[in-house]
């Protein structure tokens, strides 16, 4: 919130004002308090209108696993020029492989209440993605497979280590945010513009999932990906469909091929010199 014109702490130093222009001052800025009382007042009531489910408000909660599974996919489907998201592990609302576009026809691809045409696994095609991922989604099942596949299709996506909450922008209109493991909300103008700053501070201190430069194989690239973001070998080794020793064989031969005694350097050497 914007500080409140014609407070101290907006002015110029100066000296203390007359009796008639603090009296002028301080009306002034009961003035500005009484419009911004009114102002909170007027959001708490369409907070608690929309709290119903209307889409004409500007908040609106969701509480069941159908009812957010079901809103995500309608977000998405819906989406005409841009769709942002984080994604985030323990995806119970929509488990990673019911969101990959190459999906088996059947009941998967229906919509979750059943009701509806079948959703569109990949979303809409001529919509522009950007998806963050963090350290937990690495770990889920199917998770490097379902990024694969995003970037194959042009989609832009980075990575970040610390956890992410869930979140979804469309078109810059409508936002749906996890807010507890049981409950989302769905933000709309003027309050969907907190998604958006939320997501653009993200993406700027993130990287890239997968970078095509370079010259290392796509198996090197993916174990410098899993090692970055804090994955231990085991769960590495289980991500690739591997050993764990084999996991620190290639490490210790990208140490080798790096000239590095040690991975936190080897970690510093990938990202100068564009490995992942």
């Amino acid at each position: 919130m914007s500080p409140v014109p014609g407070t101290p702490s907006q002015r110029p130093a100066a000296s203390a004002p007359s009796g008639p222009a603090l009296r002028a001052s301080l009306t002034e800025l009961q003035d500005h308090l009484r419009g911004a009382d009114a102002a909170l007042a007027r959001l708490l009531g369409q907070w608690g209108s929309g709290a119903g489910g209307s889409d004409d408000h500007i908040v609106r909660v969701l509480e069941s696993r159908e009812e957010q599974a079901r809103r995500i996919y309608d977000i998405e489907y819906a989406a005409r020029t841009t769709l942002w998201g984080f994604q985030s592990g323990a995806n119970t609302v929509a488990p990673v492989p019911t969101t990959l576009p190459d999906g088996p026809d059947g009941p998967d691809d229906q919509r979750p209440d059943g009701n509806g045409p079948p959703m569109r696994k990949d979303g809409n095609p001529d919509a522009s993605y950007r998806i963050v991922v963090d350290r937990d989604f690495l770990s889920e099942p199917a998770a490097l497979r379902a990024l694969d596949l995003r970037v194959e299709r042009g989609h832009l996506v980075r990575v970040v280590d610390q956890p992410l909450i869930k979140l979804l922008i469309a078109d810059g209109e409508t936002a749906m945010v996890q807010v507890e493991p049981g409950r989302s909300l769905e933000l709309r103008p003027p309050l969907v513009v907190l998604a958006i700053e939320l997501f653009e501070s993200v993406w700027r201190r993130s990287r890239p999932y997968l970078r095509e430069d370079g010259d290392l194989s796509p198996t090197d690239r993916r174990i410098l990906q899993l090692m970055l973001s804090g994955l231990t070998d085991a769960a590495t080794a289980h991500q690739l469909g591997t050993s764990p020793r084999t996991v620190q064989r290639r490490v210790r031969a990208l140490m080798d091929l790096a000239a590095v005694a040690s991975r936190v350097q080897l970690g510093w050497y990938a990202m100068r010199n564009n490995w992942v």
